[in-house]
């Protein structure tokens, strides 16, 4: 069962590791992106940053939807996250997943508009994102779950 679906260029770290984890009972963790299954050392520094207990699955986008696809992911209280808005949309759309939530996206020199304190999107990103809301995806600015969730409208974007 998907518990959340985020998207923070950081992957990995203490925000994601622990309070939201924490937060929603999550008892496993998918990192769902290319660069980070093809880069050993940068999986092995999101190994050891896991709680104990914790499982950690890296995949790229691909592998990570034919996991959800199978129904391999279904035995576990999953937190899934993505390093960007595009494949966040890609794996919200193609494996169904009701919401999306916005922790994180870099300041570029494409950045249009900010979104939150540390959501930045550009022009292409924020097609994607009203092109979601329009077809009734929840999408979401949170930081941390504590905070207060802040849905977006076509109209926010």
């Amino acid at each position: 069962m998907i518990k959340l679906c985020r998207v923070d260029h950081r992957l990995l770290h203490g925000q994601v590791a622990f309070s939201w984890c924490h937060a929603l009972g999550a008892d496993a963790i998918l990192v769902a992106s290319d660069a980070a299954a093809s880069d050993p050392i940068r999986m092995k520094t999101m190994r050891l940053a896991k709680p104990v207990g914790m499982k950690l699955v890296i995949k790229s986008i691909d592998d990570s939807i034919a996991a959800i696809k199978s129904g391999v992911t279904d035995k576990y209280k999953l937190l899934v996250v993505t390093g960007s808005v595009a494949d966040g949309a890609r794996l919200v759309e193609e494996c169904g997943i009701p919401s999306l939530n916005l922790g994180g996206t870099e300041k570029t020199d494409q950045t249009t508009k900010t979104l939150g304190i540390a959501v930045h999107v550009t022009d292409q990103e924020r097609e994607i994102l009203r092109a979601l809301v329009e077809k009734g995806v929840e999408v979401e600015v949170r930081q941390v779950a504590k905070d207060k969730k802040a849905v977006l409208s076509a109209a926010d974007l």
